[in-house]
């Protein structure tokens, strides 16, 4: 490391007088106007809220404020993104040789030229398949022969030219679509009702606003395509080839606005829906049965959906039930009745409920039985539903229960009744794993596709039997993903707790290992461990396969991840109030994962300090950078992925996209309950000046809507300002061509995480060790 500390790194302006007012405002303060309407002022609070405001407001600092250029063009602005890059690559330019064994390691575990499970629909099997060297898929079909589909996938030679059906034709290939750009990826791609063409929107620039295309996919023409046409990803089609449904957005990317449009038609696109409640966002689904075009509007607390009848040209848009303050709901459509999961009632967790598929429906929702009258999801704390498919005679549910992703099959007592004849969970081996729904395209279908895999197996796709979903002896895996070089036994995985520092929690921890490494630790060595974690919007980081993890595991490390409170992997009361980890107990958060943290190093005495590293995205990189401030000490190096760390700057400013929704997430730090919390935490408000940091990699991505490039920008220079001279490099890696979700292209992104895995080895003194491949 001698040689790398010569390189400084850049010396951005730093403005002390700068600031942002959080609070009430007067027409001539600092922030009072919108930026992108100056005659109207700024949202403080939603229409909603209650809440004081502070009065007078409060200023935050926010020396490196000026660094926040919504327009991508200013030019100090992006020579210090440049400069930054550049510190970057040559701090970590001796590590060039490492990234490429990486990237070579994980590309060596990935079957390149591959294809999806074939699932059917109408006259067609549709699929997807990648290609060596390709960067993109391709979307293919082939018309339905015979019911031998997936054998004869099965014994596709594996090449290139080779077809995996007769038949086959890649209807679009996003490959040709990539030509010439930096980003490229899909929103939806969808046929039409007769099968004869395509609708699918396409975001160039990974700012997730979307162009939306019609082709004929016979003869590939475009059919249909306005230039000046914006939406979000999501598209469907009517009840013919004549219709799209798609979602407009406002200026902050907020989806607020449903339209209707006729393909090919002159005429205005007709709006059918509005949202002008800055704190909801509008989505849209087709009911499996594809009689019903849903549109959701929601909150982080409450949810309004309408419905669509497609079998009748003249229907309105009616409501299923109104909105109710702090009531979610969603709803699937099967013979005549909606099926809803909701938490109606204050339940802490999900129930499902039925009703006649009529609007207005809400005081006719009654929790469903099962053949024994009890009620299926009552929505107490022991068990939750989070997803459902409706077949004709039955119904596959996915829920948790126990802290693990669980999958339960409905008999109904015919194909127009809602009885049910027999409810049943499905039931798996290994004591930590990941499963859900698969591929599942016809609601006439005789089975489901369910996903399965664990930290040590691989993903599979299984086909079961509806009328005997329990009978593992007629279960058929369609799919198993190869990965070259795997052998399972040399890896295991173990899933514990960890008491949380009060007592109230137990923590949940998946670890995962070679064998040898924990033998290491059984005969009392200590080993390098890295400790993963997310812990928002009840989001659950389930314990599933990564390919590319192996890259860590060979070279001795331990993976853990920290099932910390603000996911759901315990339910929703993981996630919600007054014992989970959202607006005033959000702290539980960090506290969990330091309590993981110093689990790991003092009580199962796996690891030290100095061989601990920790990692989150986006919303998980407030967890990283919360957690570094706490107990820095506890850390020899950290990786923030597209961090949110600039809270209280992000979360008081309604002209950033996601501010405004998100106050029923973390809280508004205009209002007098929430200001000082937030403040408490927020990364960037709360860097310890002299404190020794762990080595941090912050990445982000120029075009990001959800996490702004200036976030972790700013929080690089804050750290590098006050922590202590001994603290390890701060660097900063912006994707100039990239949004939120990193490279569009596999290899790109594949070389992304090996750059991250090399500084990540680098730091905890493993660069020069080989892998145990």
């Amino acid at each position: 490391m001698t040689s790398q500390q010569s390189i400084e790194p850049p010396t951005p302006r730093r403005d002390e007088d700068r600031y942002v007012l959080a609070g009430k405002l007067k027409p001539n303060d600092v922030g009072y106007a919108d930026p992108k309407n100056p005659k109207n002022p700024l949202l403080r609070q939603s229409e909603s809220s209650t809440e004081a405001l502070l009065d007078p407001p409060v200023k935050i600092p926010d020396p490196y404020g000026w660094m926040r250029d919504e327009s991508r063009t200013n030019q100090e602005v992006l020579d210090h993104l440049k400069a930054e890059n550049e510190y970057t690559e040559k701090l970590t330019g001796h590590l060039e040789g490492l990234r490429s064994d990486l990237y070579n390691e994980m590309l060596a575990g990935i079957k390149e030229t591959d294809y999806t499970v074939p699932s059917p629909k109408g006259e067609y099997l549709y699929y997807s398949r990648t290609y060596e060297g390709k960067s993109y898929k391709s979307y293919c079909r082939a018309p339905i022969e015979n019911d031998n589909y997936i054998d004869q996938a099965k014994s596709w030679d594996g090449t290139k030219e080779s077809p995996i059906l007769p038949g086959e034709v890649a209807y679009l290939d996003v490959n040709e679509l990539a030509k010439g750009k930096n980003y490229c990826s899909i929103g939806q791609a969808s046929t039409s009702p007769s099968s004869k063409l395509l609708a699918y929107t396409v975001d160039f620039t990974g700012d997730e606003v979307c162009g939306l295309h019609i082709r004929d996919i016979e003869s590939d023409a475009t059919i249909d395509h306005d230039e000046t046409l914006e939406c979000s990803g999501s598209v469907k089609w009517g009840n013919d080839d004549k219709t799209v449904f798609y979602l407009k957005m406002d200026e902050q990317k907020r989806p607020y606005q449903l339209y209707r449009r006729t393909v090919g038609s002159k005429e205005p696109d007709e709006l059918l829906y509005e949202e002008p409640n800055e704190l909801y966002w509008v989505s849209m689904t087709k009911s499996f049965d594809e009689k019903y075009i849903f549109v959701s509007s929601r909150s982080k607390e409450t949810s309004e959906i309408h419905f669509l009848d497609l079998t009748d040209s003249n229907a309105p848009l009616q409501c299923v039930a109104e909105r109710r303050k702090k009531v979610l709901y969603s709803v699937r459509h099967r013979a005549g009745y909606w099926y809803i999961t909701t938490n109606v009632g204050g339940t802490p967790n999900m129930r499902l409920m039925v009703s006649p598929a009529v609007a207005n429906s809400g005081d006719q929702w009654v929790d469903m039985v099962d053949q024994n009258g009890n009620i299926m999801f009552e929505g107490g704390y022991d068990r939750t539903i989070t997803g459902m498919t409706s077949f004709v005679s039955h119904a596959v549910a996915t829920g948790r229960e126990g802290g693990l992703p669980q999958i339960w099959v409905i008999t109904y007592d015919s194909a127009n009744s809602s009885d049910v004849t027999n409810f049943v969970q499905l039931q798996f081996s290994e004591d930590a794993y990941d499963a859900g729904f698969g591929s599942n395209l016809d609601c006439t279908a005789d089975s489901v596709v369910i996903a399965y895999d664990s930290l040590v197996t691989p993903l599979s796709y299984i086909k079961i039997p509806l009328e005997s979903p329990t009978d593992s002896s007629v279960r058929t895996v369609l799919k198993e993903q190869e990965v070259v070089g795997y052998d399972k036994s040399q890896y295991a995985c173990e899933r514990t707790t960890v008491t949380s520092r009060d007592g109230s929690a137990n923590i949940p921890v998946s670890i995962v290992y070679r064998k040898d490494a924990m033998d290491k630790v059984k005969a009392g060595a200590t080993v390098p461990t890295h400790l993963y974690g997310y812990g928002s919007y009840g989001a659950c980081m389930e314990a599933s396969f990564r390919n590319t993890r192996r890259t860590l595991l060979d070279r001795g490390m331990i993976y853990v991840i920290a099932h910390v409170r603000g996911g759901g992997e315990m339910g929703r009361n993981w996630y919600e109030e007054p014992n989970g980890a959202k607006y005033l107990c959000k702290k539980n958060t960090f506290n969990d994962f330091v309590d993981c943290a110093r689990w790991l190093i003092d009580d199962r005495k796996i690891t030290t300090p100095e061989q601990l590293s920790c990692e989150g995205r986006s919303a998980g990189g407030l967890l990283i950078g919360a957690s570094i401030n706490q107990a820095p000490e506890l850390f020899k190096m950290a990786l923030l992925g597209v961090p949110f760390v600039d809270v209280i700057c992000t979360m008081i400013d309604a002209s950033i996209p996601l501010t405004i929704v998100e106050w029923e997430e973390w809280g508004n730090p205009n209002e007098e309950k929430y200001h000082q919390y937030m403040m408490e935490y927020s990364p960037i408000n709360n860097v310890k000046a002299g404190a020794k940091y762990p080595a941090c990699l912050l990445t982000g991505g120029l075009h990001d809507p959800r996490v702004q490039y200036w976030e972790p920008t700013k929080l690089a220079a804050e750290q590098r300002y006050k922590s202590s001279p001994e603290s390890g490099p701060t660097c900063i890696k912006i994707d100039m061509t990239a949004g939120h979700f990193s490279a569009s292209d596999r290899y790109k992104y594949l070389k992304e995480l090996s750059f991250d895995y090399a500084f990540l080895l680098d730091q905890l003194g493993l660069a020069n060790k080989k892998s145990s491949q």
